[in-house]
């Protein structure tokens, strides 16, 4: 190819590139000149580099020989690829004083090693002479013990690391690390929590009880005949508060103020929740079936309400608050103000679009609302957070007011936004911890670094005024970080898909790397399964937002053939499920794909960590599960991979992903040939209440009945295998048995495997197998195994 035909636009293969680079470097004395100026003439041009490949001659379709093969070769790698991954993480162990730690690698073939590790340097070393500890056991047990295989249980260090105490086959020892002394003792010391992780969120329900000390011991609050009282510790009279509780109508959830000076309780109407059933086909001894049952609240069901009261010590009368009737979710935890005179509650009002904190005067019982948010979709209650500061009259909250989950500092006593503490776009992941004194806040977030996959999570500490903001992790790679007992250090361990974990030591003020700790060691693993998950992106429905997903090949991958796709769907609102970290084991999705398929994982629109505009495409219509941006990605990777045959697609998945896997047969069939449904919520108003609510909306609405499988199970088809646990108790089993009533009345044929006394699943390794031989059947169009004739085992290796 000519210079001229370069700067016109051409077209030059990446194999001719390696060969004209390799030919210079072979024989020309000015190498580097040479190529200098070749990479110049390149990037001074149009040039598109293409990967030289053989136009496809004819879509994969191997023998039922081949076929069996594959199999067993995806079997051998199930076993195979157990314990071949090493140095993934580090579950450090701190030393007292917080200035080392010490961790345990498991690697090939089951052999152990310790290692302790100075913060302040990174320097690592062995944790003590193992010869001479497996020496000792060997010589105290009777029993060989050999030094690179020691299981070590509740082993722990003093600060100096030169003493450790352990346990070993059911006996407790001390061993003197500098003497190499064993000694034989009679209790291990307790071991404190050893690290910190992120916190989790505080429930937004109060741990309230119906027998209750004051915070001062000198009253108890409690519950008799369903009546309020409260009497003196230390002898006197009990007060009775109410006279009209009855078994309809008690009172109770009890909860003292922090000065012990006032009672909050409730006067409830509870609800008992209707049951589901389900029948355990096959108990051992005995020929009956079992009927099981338990309570279920479905959408549109009732909920126990709750009149809020306050019951002050001093004077023996009830004050009822001057508020709404309690009626969506608990009786709610109470925040106190700095004097104890108000106290804050936080209300979810059903349906899902409004957010109130509500402030309570507990001298008059009157109420008002402090903070107000309500959408016009949905408020994601379960990412609500809220922290309450009564030294400063505060409240640091989260909201997706702004079209990003932002942290924000309010003004307690007037509801005003004081400071959107964090600012752009991206999303607020988790909030670990507050620090009041310094107004810092630590927290994860997606999304923050231009180029990077949004769903990468890094973790950061900011200024409450928005200033300050320290990337701890800034390594472009998905991130999970430990901190130290005290916080002044942290491991980072990172990956992608399709790179290794790495761990490194971090000091946590600066956030400076101090050292490498460990790099894992995947080879073993990569050459049994030949291939990791490759990212991919393309466009949504919108044709501007990136849609991220994953790639799985065959092992054995052929770019000449053309392979059929099979997607492993999830689009469950409550979250993203794409993986992003590296995973240490053979995935249900790559033993697929090793069988002759390409298998994808995306996350569509409608699923969350994205922006709020993102997420609402699930309002009140979860039955587009994202399917126009799924099938935009899909077509955008067959229109850059020849090798991806779009016209043999099908997609597999369990419970809400159940739902989907069906919902693409029926919804979108042009697209979709064969699907595997799991134990799916195939109709919103039998699956359980809290989660179908939250995004197909209260009161129940026509909408829920039109997105149906079960009303829409006439229009099937593509070929389809419905599973189902018959003891699932996450989706009552008649999700799925109404769809089949619904197809066998349509007339319709499918595949159904009841799975007998399983609970909410996939189908095990039994479903597994049944999933493989549907696809290979019916989007490879050969015959799998006929296991009952012994195929497998027949047939030479």
């Amino acid at each position: 190819m000519g210079y001229k035909q370069l700067k016109s636009g051409g077209q030059i293969l990446v194999t001719d590139v390696i060969f004209i680079v390799h030919f210079i470097q072979k024989r020309s004395m000015f190498a580097r000149t040479s190529l200098r100026l070749f990479y110049f003439a390149i990037a001074c041009t149009n040039i598109v580099f293409v990967f030289a490949q053989k136009a496809p001659s004819a879509p994969y379709v191997p023998s039922h020989e081949e076929m069996i093969r594959s199999y067993r070769s995806v079997e051998a790698k199930d076993s195979a690829v157990k314990n071949s991954v090493y140095k993934t993480s580090v579950d450090a162990h701190w030393l007292p004083g917080n200035k080392a730690f010490w961790y345990r690698n498991i690697l090939q073939d089951s052999t152990t090693e310790y290692l302790l590790v100075n913060a302040e340097t990174g320097v690592k070393r062995k944790a003590f002479n193992e010869a001479e500890l497996a020496g000792a056991l060997s010589r105290n047990t009777g029993s060989a013990i050999k030094p690179e295989r020691l299981f070590l249980d509740n082993l722990s260090f003093n600060a100096a690391g030169s003493s450790m105490t352990f346990a070993c086959q059911n006996k407790y020892y001390r061993f003197d690390i500098k003497k190499n002394a064993l000694k034989v003792i009679d209790s291990l010391p307790h071991i404190a929590k050893n690290n910190h992780q992120f916190n989790p969120p505080p429930s937004r329900w109060e741990n309230f009880a119906t027998d209750s000390l004051s915070p001062n011991k000198q009253y108890t609050a409690y519950i008799k005949d369903n009546n309020i009282f409260v009497k003196p510790v230390n002898g006197g009279e009990a007060v009775q508060y109410t006279r009209d509780g009855s078994n309809a109508h008690p009172y109770g959830s009890l909860a003292w103020s922090p000065d012990s000076k006032y009672v909050i309780g409730y006067h409830i109407t509870p609800i008992e929740d209707s049951a589901v059933y389900y029948v355990l086909s096959s108990v051992s001894g005995t020929t009956r079936g079992q009927l099981k049952s338990h309570p279920y609240k479905q959408p549109g069901d009732p909920f126990t309400t709750y009149e809020m009261y306050i019951f002050p010590v001093v004077q023996p009368s009830a004050v009822k608050v001057n508020t709404a009737v309690i009626d969506f979710f608990d009786a709610p935890r109470l925040y106190w103000t700095k004097d104890n005179t108000h106290f804050y509650y936080e209300k979810v009002d059903r349906g899902h679009q409004r957010f109130r904190i509500i402030e309570v005067d507990v001298t008059s019982g009157n109420a008002r609302t402090v903070l107000d948010e309500q959408a016009k979709t949905f408020i994601y209650a379960n990412r609500i957070y809220t922290h309450y500061m009564p030294e400063t009259n505060e409240i640091l909250w989260t909201s997706e007011k702004d079209n990003w989950r932002h942290i924000y500092l309010v003004d307690a006593r007037s509801g005003d936004i004081k400071t959107e503490i964090i600012r752009g776009n991206y999303v607020v992941k988790n909030i670990d911890s507050i620090d009041e004194k310094k107004r810092e806040i630590w927290f994860s977030a997606n999304g923050v670094n231009d180029g990077e996959d949004p769903y990468y999570v890094h973790y950061y500490r900011i200024g409450f005024d928005g200033n300050d903001l320290i990337d701890l992790t800034p390594v472009r790679a998905n991130h999970k970080i430990v901190y130290s007992p005290d916080k002044k250090y942290y491991l980072d361990t990172y990956s992608e898909v399709n790179t290794a974990p790495v761990t490194e030591l971090h000091n946590t003020l600066t956030g400076q790397k101090i050292a490498e700790i460990e790099r894992a060691d995947i080879g073993k693993f990569l050459a049994i399964v030949k291939r990791l998950p490759e990212p991919f992106l393309a466009k949504g429905r919108d044709g501007k937002t990136d849609i991220y997903g994953i790639v799985c090949l065959p092992a054995d991958f052929d770019s000449t053939k053309k392979y059929p796709v099979v997607e492993n769907i999830y689009a469950g609102p409550q979250d993203a499920f794409v993986p992003k970290s590296f995973m240490p084991y053979y995935s249900e999705m790559q033993s697929l794909a090793d069988l002759g398929f390409i298998v994808v994982q995306i996350d569509g629109m409608g699923t969350a960590n994205r922006s709020k505009s993102f997420h609402d495409v699930c309002w009140k219509n979860l039955a587009d599960a994202g399917f126009p941006d799924r099938i935009l990605w899909m077509k955008a990777l067959a229109a850059k991979y020849s090798y991806v045959d779009t016209s043999r697609v099908g997609l597999y998945g369990t419970s809400a992903g159940g739902q989907n896997a069906l919902g693409g047969l029926l919804f979108h069939p042009e697209w979709y040939k064969a699907g595997v449904a799991s134990c799916g919520c195939h109709d919103n108003r039998v699956d359980k209440q809290w989660w179908n609510e939250q995004w197909m909306g209260y009161p129940i609405g026509s909408w829920y009945e039109e997105q149906s499988n079960i009303t829409n199970a006439s229009k099937l088809c593509g070929n389809l295998l419905l599973m189902v646990g018959e003891a699932d108790t996450n989706v009552p089993p008649e999700s799925t048995y109404r769809v089949a009533d619904a197809l066998i009345k349509a007339n319709k044929t499918f595949d159904f495997l009841p799975i007998p006394g399983s609970d909410h699943t996939s189908g095990g390794a039994y479903g597994k197998l049944k999933r493989r031989d549907f696809f290979v059947r019916n989007l490879l169009h050969i015959e799998p195994p006929q296991r009952n004739m012994g195929e497998l085992s027949m047939l030479t290796k």
